[in-house]
């Protein structure tokens, strides 16, 4: 389990069968919240969305980006091909995130662009369905974020599996202080 949040969103979304791959994959990737912006598609209307995943996901809808209004402390990102943009496999996915793409043929308004912490592009040629580039970034999240087995050097699968994770005692600030001092090494190399 990884700690923190994110939601997924798209601004000026024409397309309900774009909106509804959106949102069942932003449900099955464990998205949080799912949002639009000056949307036209409505989310009732998205038959791609199989699984019902709007009503099992909070979903909000705003009017205009002056009226968006996110969590505090979450860090919008927006997912855009500008020359700026850092590519998706180098980018630190924040704790507290909200990943926004633009809508068919508009990609995001300078408004929207105006208010991202971050702006990240998917490496390709050209710019690809807006529910394929979601699934991708939120793919991205969760191997970034999440702890896996490595991979074998051979083709194929793991050869051994991923030891469960232990949770040590909790620490105090004070008692970290003092086991970094007790475990950093003296001058001469020798330990303490």
């Amino acid at each position: 389990m990884t700690r923190g949040y994110f939601g997924i969103g798209v601004e000026g979304v024409d397309k309900a069968m774009n909106l509804g791959s959106l949102v069942r994959s932003a449900h099955a990737f464990g998205a949080s919240f799912v949002f639009t912006v000056a949307a036209t598609a409505r989310v009732e209307d998205a038959r791609s969305d199989t699984a019902n995943s709007a009503e099992r996901v909070p979903f909000y809808s705003f009017v205009s980006v002056e009226s968006m209004r996110l969590p505090e402390g979450c860090r919008l990102v927006g997912i855009e091909l500008t020359d700026d943009a850092v590519e998706l496999p180098s980018f630190r996915h924040p704790r507290l995130a909200a990943y926004v793409l633009g809508g068919e043929r508009r990609g995001l308004t300078p408004a929207l662009l105006a208010r991202c912490a971050d702006v990240v592009r998917i490496p390709t040629r050209f710019s690809i369905n807006l529910g394929t580039a979601g699934a991708i970034v939120m793919y991205d999240r969760l191997l970034s974020t999440r702890r896996f087995a490595d991979r074998p050097v051979r083709p194929g699968g793991p050869v051994e599996t991923l030891p469960p994770h232990v949770f040590g005692a909790p620490l105090r600030r004070r008692e970290r202080r003092t086991a970094a001092s007790v475990t950093k090494p003296a001058p001469d190399g020798d330990q303490q």
